[in-house]
């Protein structure tokens, strides 16, 4: 996924360019939450793994879905040192499930006081880069990769943060996170009717 966080921080360039300088230290949280996250996931079994997934991306998408209403009652501005931790366990979650990821991140930034889409659609993509990156340095290195099915993931991750990004200026903020949240939904629905 990691050629396809990169295809979508290039698309959201513009939007990245505007995000407070303070708010790229998160890429910290995000390289060591990924690494913890893979080491995790190489440790866990299966069956854990699979009972755990649906849960995650529904808690995901309900925050995102609900993010509005949370962040009207609590402070506008989260001390940095929570911020770093909540980036953290989201880095741990990316390196570890990967899938849902980009939902949890947007209601995290919306958490933190970002509230224009797109620039936390850049944000988003440049931590991603981090997570998925080393992540994707552990697996290789552990042997854990088949080559074949990432190099065709890569393509369409590639071809899909291109994409994502041009569409989502096109449509709108409000489409995209209703979007986000009916497919955070659908993905939640189908791993549970999977079980």
């Amino acid at each position: 996924m990691w050629p396809g966080s990169f295809a979508g921080a290039i698309g959201f360039r513009h939007d990245l360019a505007k995000v407070q300088r303070s708010l790229l230290l998160l890429v910290i949280p995000s390289l060591v939450g990924g690494a913890a996250g893979a080491i995790l996931l190489l440790h866990t079994s299966t069956k854990t793994f699979e009972r755990l997934v649906p849960w995650l991306i529904l808690g995901a998408t309900l925050l995102l879905a609900f993010q509005e209403v949370i962040t009207r009652h609590l402070p506008h501005r989260w001390p940095i040192a929570l911020v770093f931790i909540f980036q953290l366990l989201v880095g741990v979650y990316g390196g570890y499930f990967g899938a849902g990821m980009g939902i949890l991140m947007l209601a995290a930034l919306g958490l933190i006081g970002l509230t224009d889409l797109h620039q936390m659609n850049g944000l988003k993509n440049l931590l991603a880069i981090c997570i998925n990156g080393v992540a994707a340095i552990y697996f290789a290195a552990s042997g854990a990769v088949i080559w074949f099915d990432a190099i065709l993931m890569a393509i369409a991750a590639i071809l899909g943060g291109f994409a994502g990004a041009k569409i989502a200026h096109k449509l709108g903020r409000k489409f995209v996170r209703a979007a986000i949240v009916i497919i955070g939904l659908g993905m939640t629905i189908a791993l549970f009717l999977k079980r």
